[in-house]
């Protein structure tokens, strides 16, 4: 059963994320603290953004299994010479979030899932489940909309 306040944290993300509108099916899923999971809309292949509490810190992240989708974010980053630090930045920044810029990492998972993902700046022992649950929703915003343009996250439909 997942505790009260990541629910709390991640119900609101949930609800947020549908009034937003920018994702495909949204589902909370099991597990000691849950996750949430919101699948991207339009992307050329499978991939999800994730909200999720692992090692006493909360996470953001989009998960692909599909190799080439992973690639193509990669070399866009690589040929414009940007920072994925401070794309994440810009977009935060444009959800008038002021905590700072997000450190990232990227590897391909034990099972098998190129992940793209950041610690967010919160404490969850802190009993301050209101802010957790507004800084988790940012930081899922701003990464979907850092990560729609980049690569085939967003599929134009053409060969």
């Amino acid at each position: 059963m997942p505790n009260p306040a990541m629910q709390t944290i991640l119900n609101h993300a949930a609800s947020k994320a549908r009034e937003a509108g920018v994702f495909g099916p949204i589902r909370l899923e099991g597990g000691d603290a849950g996750m949430l999971v919101c699948e991207a809309k339009a992307s050329a292949a499978p991939a999800q953004y994730r909200v999720f509490e692992e090692g006493g810190k909360l996470w953001v992240s989009l998960v692909t299994a599909d190799r080439w989708l992973s690639e193509s974010i990669e070399s866009e980053l690589v040929e414009t010479g940007d920072k994925l630090e401070e794309l994440l930045e810009d977009e935060l920044v444009d959800l008038g979030y002021d905590e700072g810029t997000l450190s990232f990492e990227h590897f391909r998972s034990e099972d098998k899932l190129f992940t793209f993902r950041s610690p967010l700046p919160v404490d969850l022992k802190s009993g301050d489940t209101a802010k957790s649950a507004q800084v988790a929703t940012t930081c899922l915003l701003a990464y979907e909309q850092c990560f729609r343009n980049l690569g085939d996250m967003e599929d134009d439909g053409e060969e």
